[in-house]
């Protein structure tokens, strides 16, 4: 079996050529593989060497001989000499539009030095005619402890806001012209002064921008219109189709985007099946469920689906702005917040949940889990039995008692392997955020596997490859065929690895939960008296005939959406 690994696999996608509504009409195309290593995920009989496609179906997967009593005028057949052939892959959290746009934006990624990165600056200016010059990719390491300055950018663009991020996007590069458009005084600090970097000296505007400042900038840019949303679908799903990838999850999609991703659709552009996360818009109620469940009502379609929804219910723990229980260790007043209060999430849930949507929720704290998993419950309750296949993303820390209620729900955790590696941009201030003893149970998809729960794997490009051999080495071994830390296991010893962790951590888990009983209580008591952030009041404890813990976090206008996007 190991001489197959070594083959380039080819991944199967059936009825791809019938994509769109308009091209649905073309009869997929009848083949034939042979000759190959045809992985089939059955346990009984794991590899084969034919398979056959039908009418859009796999109608045979077998030996050779067997493949050959389908046989037809009409029918294409390729002998594969050897290749392997698998399953397509499924992205379960990815943004293929929004994040598709850096692809049409000035590319800074392969500037290996400060003059590179000022020469590709240029020749962007030059050759783009949009209102904006906008770009990622440069590296904070080129340019020292200052980074590069306000009036080197405003000298390489001078005749138009530039809004530059690094690869993560955390912080942004701005020019004097940006600054004047998103309300930010260059001169001298302001009353929201939030993420504005400054010289020491004078006060005046460095030109990087990050946290609040960086969403105002953003907040002004201007949206994409229809062709741009559709042209980078294009190329985001092209790069999907050389990773083997066939279906996509996007987890966060605008009513504007939902509309360019039905054009697309319409046009038979999609070359992978789209599922579309709709948008939960902060600032807005439950009434925004009706114009969502129209638009879904609205699809009929084989490659676009738009019956899931997005909530963002916290922010990142680097940045202080994901939901926990207890108080950052680097900030002991504060524990961040919730991006709605409990009452709101759970009016939105059990309205979604009643729907019929699948539910995804932005979940980065302990307490965000905590919330998102009473709000899944109380919808059962109040919906009855259905089947349910609601998740939570990235889950960077549970408490140990909330781990179990994953399967006891049946909510599937969503965790994106290229973030466990130590390399990741937000690792060394999550790690400081949390301090050592949290560190170490960050990411817990053994533990929550170890319950039964659904796991699923992501990469949330364009926050890290969209490769999904990539994410598979990192969740084995926590590294990559490129991380720096040294070459990669072999597959055997992570494996063995993997087998070890998932004993040591269920061992953690059993001791973890045991005391968390004797915890629940105090944990309950301090969310009565919680010391909130941005002036936040604290959210009472719910009635002892509830059944449910609260979260013991802040009050807050429901502001998740676009501006919690950080990543992308």
């Amino acid at each position: 079996m190991s001489r197959y690994l070594r083959f380039v696999p080819i991944f199967i996608a059936v009825a791809m050529s019938a994509a769109g509504a308009d091209a649905q009409a073309v009869k997929p195309e009848a083949l034939l593989l042979r000759g190959g290593a045809v992985y089939t995920e059955n346990p009984s009989k794991p590899w084969a060497t034919a398979l056959v496609i039908e009418d859009g179906r796999i109608v045979y997967v077998g030996d050779d001989r067997g493949a050959e009593t389908y046989r037809r005028p009409g029918l294409r057949e390729i002998d594969l000499r050897g290749r392997m052939v698998m399953p397509g892959f499924h992205d379960a959290h990815s943004h293929p539009m929004s994040g598709g746009m850096k692809l049409l934006r000035c590319r800074l990624e392969e500037a290996t030095s400060r003059e590179a990165v000022y020469q590709s600056i240029r020749r962007c200016a030059k050759d783009s005619a949009h209102a904006w010059l906008l770009g990622r990719g440069w590296s904070p390491k080129m340019f020292g402890s200052a980074g590069p300055s306000r009036a080197k950018l405003d000298e390489l663009v001078p005749d138009r806001p530039a809004f530059l991020t690094t690869e993560e996007g955390f912080i942004g590069w701005v020019n004097s012209r940006a600054l004047e458009e998103a309300g930010i005084d260059a001169a001298k600090p302001g009353s929201d002064d939030d993420g504005v970097r400054r010289d020491p000296a004078t006060g005046s505007a460095t030109g990087l921008v990050e946290r609040a400042a960086a969403d105002r900038v953003r907040h002004v840019v201007p949206r994409p219109d229809a062709a741009e949303y559709r042209e980078a679908l294009k190329r985001t799903t092209a790069i999907a189709n050389r990773y083997g990838i066939t279906s996509i999850f996007d987890a966060s999609v605008s009513p504007d985007m939902f509309e360019a991703y039905r054009a697309a659709d319409r046009a038979g552009e999609l070359t992978v099946r789209i599922v579309a996360a709709q948008l939960i818009v902060g600032g807005r109620g439950v009434e925004q469920v009706d114009d969502m469940t129209s638009r879904r009502d609205s699809v009929n379609s084989e490659m676009l689906r738009a019956d899931a929804a997005k909530i963002f219910l916290d922010g990142e723990i680097d940045q202080h702005t994901a939901a926990m229980l207890d108080a950052y260790a680097d900030q002991p007043d504060s524990r961040g917040s919730l991006f709605a209060p409990p009452e709101i999430l759970d009016a939105m849930v059990q309205k979604l949940d009643a729907e019929g949507f699948l539910i995804h929720m932005h979940t980065m704290g302990d307490g965000a889990v905590r919330a998102a998993l009473d709000s899944f419950e109380a919808a059962a309750r109040a919906n009855g039995a259905r089947d349910r296949r609601h998740q939570l993303a990235h889950i960077a820390i549970a408490s140990p008692s909330d781990i179990a209620r994953f399967a006891t729900l049946g909510v599937g955790a969503n965790f994106q392997p290229m973030w466990f590696l130590p390399d990741d941009p937000a690792a060394k201030g999550t790690r400081i955020a949390l301090g050592s003893e949290r560190s170490r149970a960050l990411y817990p998809m053994a533990d929550i596997a170890a319950t039964g729960a659904t796991i699923l794997s992501s990469s949330d490009w364009p926050s890290t490859s969209m490769n999904p051999l990539d994410a598979i080495q990192a969740a084995m071994t926590r590294k990559t065929s490129a991380s720096r830390s040294g070459a990669y296991m072999t597959l055997p010893d992570a494996r063995g690895l993997h087998e070890e962790r998932r004993a040591v951590r269920s061992r953690r888990y059993d001791r973890r939960f045991d005391r968390s009983r004797q915890e629940r209580g105090r944990h309950r008591a301090r969310s009565q008296s919680l010391r909130c952030r941005a002036g936040g009041t604290p959210q009472s404890a719910r009635p002892a005939d509830s059944g449910r813990r609260s979260a013991g976090l802040c009050r807050s206008d429901f502001r998740g959406g676009a501006a919690a996007m950080k990543r992308i």
